[in-house]
């Protein structure tokens, strides 16, 4: 992943309208699922900088190994999904909720295929452009205002597609599914990463159902699928279930996908994601939005990274929640 912007806690929480998207972020969070690309826009509004401080471009989780970087095993988790789909040069593929681009230019750079990233948020499409021109990635990436509920595309546009941890904030999977469909040519493949309770999970336990609707609201999730709502899903709209199983099982059980959140190693980047740096972060914001050196409402901003990043460790540690319940899906033809 480049390495070349936001090394800095101020930089981190830049531009300067903190207020304005904690306020838009607060309010939205009120709104009906239906309502829910509003909840969304102010969520990646409000969370894209600090995001990019400790993760950099590709904002996902990944399957973890020993002794294996954070950015290579990110690297490695995108390139699956590029070798499940058969990617290469000549194909058009639609990468769903792309972010700021990261995964869309690793794969592009990687496989030679031409990738439409696909976002609702306006802000991280304008960073995604400009990543994608100082990459040099222009030929291959290209950028796609627009809901995935109603993508603004022709029928077959598209040759493949792929998500990761994007369709967790559909207030309904079938219908993002079914426009996904309609976009891919006959005999296309639809894979991707989605985040979802675990079999473990009891909605008995309050233990669990506290951690779920916390990750839910504080995360901008509708509410969290479990697997069998993933793959009913994708075959009810008409795709062929080719795979689908939870990756974050065939990780080292030393390496979980949540460890990137609670260790790391002693340099800038890697301390921001865990729980002391992120006890840090917020101290320190606290002291510099006092002297102005920050926008106002940045340590508000960042606690919500912290109680998201919290809930991640704890649901993860019990097993109930997985950020990679990977599946693969073919349209007919």
């Amino acid at each position: 992943m480049a390495n070349d912007f936001h090394n800095t806690i101020s930089k981190a929480v830049q531009p300067e309208d903190t207020v304005e998207r904690l306020s838009k972020y607060r309010r939205s969070q009120g709104l009906s699922k239906e309502e829910y690309a509003s909840t969304v826009t102010a969520f990646y509004n409000l969370i894209t900088e600090f995001c990019e401080q400790g993760w950099g471009q590709s904002i996902h989780f990944a399957l973890m190994e020993p002794g294996v970087s954070l950015e290579e095993s990110i690297a490695n988790h995108e390139y699956f999904l590029g070798e499940a789909i058969g990617l290469r040069p000549g194909m058009k593929v639609l990468d769903v909720g792309c972010g700021v681009g990261g995964p869309q230019r690793s794969l592009a750079r990687k496989f030679g295929a031409s990738i439409v990233g696909l976002n609702i948020n306006e802000y991280q499409l304008g960073k995604c452009s400009v990543y994608n021109s100082k990459a040099g990635l222009d030929h291959l990436c290209s950028i796609l205002h627009g809901d995935f509920l109603n993508i603004p595309a022709e029928d077959g546009s598209f040759d493949a597609a792929y998500h990761i941890e994007a369709i967790c904030h559909a207030p309904d999977k079938a219908a993002v599914y079914a426009e996904i469909f309609r976009v891919l040519r006959p005999g296309a493949v639809f894979v991707g990463y989605d985040v979802c309770m675990t079999p473990l999970y009891d909605d008995g336990n309050p233990k669990h159902r506290e951690l779920k609707e916390i990750n839910e609201y504080v995360s901008a999730l509708p509410q969290i699928a479990s697997f069998t709502e993933v793959t009913d899903s994708l075959q009810a709209v008409g795709f062929e279930l080719v795979e689908a199983r939870d990756r974050a099982l065939d990780a080292d059980p030393k390496t979980p996908w949540y460890q990137p959140l609670e260790s790391g190693s002693l340099n800038l980047r890697s301390l921001s994601r865990t729980a002391l740096g992120r006890k840090i972060a917020a101290v320190a914001l606290r002291i510099l939005e006092g002297v102005r050196a920050v926008p106002k409402g940045s340590s508000e901003a960042r606690e919500i990274i912290n109680i998201v990043a919290d809930s991640l460790v704890a649901a993860g540690r019990l097993g109930i929640v997985t950020p990679m319940y990977y599946h693969k899906a073919r349209k007919p033809g």
